[in-house]
């Protein structure tokens, strides 16, 4: 025996404006998320995601949004954007997360994040999407 439907077709079309006016909420929020995140670096959130991949970062972090970035070697990046510190030992500032994306062992020589070489427009960048990851 199939149990009842609870949901009426008036009550199935509430929903799905409601998953509408939701989804345009949230779109709304990454949105300004964005803008503030590409404001406070000087960075490009859509390039700093491209240099995240060309740099590697996923092969140490998982960083939500890049594909395959599920590595265990570093921390996770999820919600990277709202942290107190950058590498646990600067305050999270944009100069300070741009510096240690740089050079990290010139902030704490006993670091295991090795110094990429990143450059200060895809260090801006790159800290531009890290703190679109709230």
């Amino acid at each position: 025996m199939r149990p009842k439907t609870l949901i009426t077709g008036a009550t199935a079309a509430v929903a799905v404006l409601a998953m509408s006016a939701w989804a345009a909420v949230g779109h709304a929020a990454r949105a300004e998320s964005r803008r503030a995140a590409a404001e406070m670096t000087g960075g490009d959130p859509d390039r700093g995601l491209v240099a995240v991949e060309a740099y590697g970062c996923g092969s140490c972090h998982a960083i939500p949004g890049v594909r395959g970035a599920a590595a265990r070697v570093g921390p996770s990046l999820d919600k990277v954007g709202t942290r107190a510190y950058v590498g646990g030992v600067l305050s999270d500032t944009p100069d300070h997360l741009v510096a240690w994306l740089r050079d990290p062992p010139a902030a704490d020589p006993l670091t295991a994040m090795p110094n990429l070489h990143v450059t200060e427009p895809d260090a801006r960048d790159i800290a531009a999407y890290l703190y679109t990851l709230r």
